[in-house]
């Protein structure tokens, strides 16, 4: 595990960039070379700072948590508990983080389980420089993405509309694939709508002030909404949250 906190970060001279202008990037990959080759094509990049690399979930994890990075590139290879688990562990701990998968081949079942574990986008590890830096930034404004050349595969294509006509017919009873919001957010949702503030949330779920901090963001980004009165309103229109008694 290595972060490039101080002067680390800095060693190609002092930076005078806005830092709130740029993507705060983590690599995860358990081969070193290739997180050294992804490292070199994204420092040159202005507005990407590489605030550390991971080579198993664990450093992936702590880091995670300490840095609260933008973007996350993680290789779905890692040893156990592998890559899957580790997204599922850093969305739910940093639901802010936009994390991008990287497989090595053409897998429908890890694209599927990539998205059920709350990736942004999943893409196969030959990706050239300039379009790793491309998904990057789309990635960073909020999109999903996932590689064309899996996602074009008929059973794919027929997977995702199948899961998309069973929850149009059971509504909240069905598992969706794209859920907006995780079980988590709709909890904390729940909480606010009852009049808590952060921290009030923060207790009743046993999780820290920050933690409910990063939730929300995650859920102004999902919702396309610009406050918690927002958000809440969207989620009682939906039937995802109880309109509270009076």
């Amino acid at each position: 595990m290595t972060d490039y906190s101080g002067s680390e970060r800095r060693r190609g001279g002092p930076d005078r960039r806005n830092p709130e202008l740029r993507r705060k990037i983590l690599i995860v990959d358990d081969h070193a070379l290739f997180r050294v080759g992804i490292r070199n094509i994204l420092e040159r990049e202005p507005d990407f700072e590489i605030i550390g690399e991971a080579e198993d979930p664990r450093g992936a994890f702590d880091l995670a948590q300490q840095y609260t990075p933008d973007i996350v590139l993680m290789d779905l290879s890692l040893p156990a508990p592998g890559g899957i688990e580790a997204t599922q562990r850093i969305k739910r701990e940093v639901p802010s983080a936009a994390i991008i998968c990287l497989a090595v081949n053409e897998d429908e079942d890890q694209l599927f389980d990539a998205i059920r574990a709350g990736a942004a986008a999943f893409i196969l590890k030959d990706v050239g420089p300039d379009d790793l830096v491309t998904i990057i930034r789309r990635v960073g404004a909020g999109e999903y993405l996932i590689n064309d050349k899996v996602f074009a595969k008929p059973s794919v294509a027929s997977r995702v509309l199948k899961e998309f006509r069973e929850l149009a017919v059971y509504g909240q009873e069905a598992a969706p694939i794209f859920a907006p919001l995780s079980p988590r957010e709709v909890e904390i949702l729940d909480n606010i709508a009852q009049g808590m503030t952060n921290k009030q949330v923060a207790y009743a779920l046993t999780i820290s002030e920050q933690t409910v901090k990063n939730h929300m963001s995650s859920i102004l980004r999902k919702l396309s909404v610009n406050d918690r009165t927002q958000a809440v309103v969207y989620a009682m229109k939906q039937g995802w949250i109880r309109i509270p008694e009076d």
